[in-house]
């Protein structure tokens, strides 16, 4: 990526420069790992600028959500600042525990990932969102592809979530298909909301879907972690997974050398927050504005200066 830099001036400049100017603790790049959804790329982008404008020296790697924790247990990988407890965190435990990876706080943000459905469908499923009800009218949802199975769209298979599991263990009559990026994904919500057609999909919050289309995240036998740990918990004595996925904190991880290495971008990856409405916001301008991920988190940080500002003065 090439990222334009705009510096303003001020009282704030003149902090912000010298904290650049003075000597980082290392020049070897700070390699932050880049996901397949908009908001991810935000974020990781609005946190290589400001490490950046601290003077660190920045590289952006493209790694799988899951598969990311093996180059941060390695250090080839060394930041990811998307870690969503509703998804990845059993894998942030468990690369925590090695000793090799160290959880870096929350987002700010607060994490939503769940089966949804538009409103619409209420007609035809009555019962809706539960998921009992969904599972009645499984029929409804089945395609030329799944019948007589229902089909529910998930995201990427690189996400996680235990959809299949859940599936399986609830003994639902759906398919799982998944979809091939997040843009795909949210292209057929489009599409069947525009048609009043049925559609049963995974969507997430941060995100501006469920603020732009009505309907309702599936209500799941509501989630303990030992649904995830222990199969003679819930209804289905003998699986785990038979209950809705978590909510939580969106968090940021990275390597256990960060700190040793570059202790300033440590802090400063520590302090960062952005709220869920701020990313919502500009999830929308990427997704349905056509602006650029670059664009969009300059725009953000010329807006909120003095907030990280005060990362990198830590």
């Amino acid at each position: 990526m090439n990222f334009l830099k705009l510096i303003s001036a001020g009282a704030l400049l003149a902090t912000t420069a010298s904290y650049a100017a003075a000597e980082v603790e290392s020049l070897d790049p700070i390699k932050l790992t880049l996901h397949d959804w908009s908001g991810q790329l935000l974020t990781t982008t609005i946190m290589g600028k400001v490490l950046e404008e601290a003077g660190y020296n920045v590289e952006y790697v493209q790694a799988d959500y899951i598969a990311q924790f093996a180059g941060l247990k390695t250090g080839d990988l060394h930041v990811a600042m998307e870690i969503w407890e509703t998804t990845g965190r059993e894998a942030l435990d468990e690369a925590v525990a090695t000793g090799n990876v160290v959880n870096f706080g929350p987002t700010g943000m607060k994490a939503i990932e769940e089966w949804w459905v538009p409103s619409y469908m209420k007609d035809v499923c009555p019962g809706l969102p539960d998921w009992k009800a969904l599972n009645d009218c499984a029929r409804e949802f089945a395609t030329a592809e799944t019948a007589p199975l229902g089909r529910y769209l998930g995201g990427p298979v690189t996400w996680g979530g235990f959809d299949d599991e859940r599936v399986e263990s609830l003994g639902m009559d759906f398919e799982v298909v998944h979809a091939g990026t997040d843009a795909a994904l949210f292209a057929e919500l489009e599409s069947a909301y525009q048609r009043k057609a049925p559609v049963v999909l995974w969507l997430y919050s941060p995100h501006w879907a469920p603020a732009k289309y009505d309907g309702d995240f599936i209500q799941f036998p509501p989630y303990e972690a030992a649904c995830y740990e222990d199969p003679s918990w819930g209804m289905n004595p003998d699986m785990a997974y038979d209950c809705g996925k978590p909510t939580g904190d969106i968090l940021k991880a990275g390597w256990v050398g960060v700190a040793d290495k570059w202790p300033g971008a440590a802090s400063a990856i520590e302090a960062f927050t952005v709220s869920g409405a701020d990313m919502g916001e500009m999830v929308g301008k990427v997704d349905l504005n056509g602006e650029s991920v670059e664009d969009v988190a300059q725009a953000w940080l010329d807006a909120n200066k003095d907030v990280w500002a005060g990362w990198i003065a830590q």
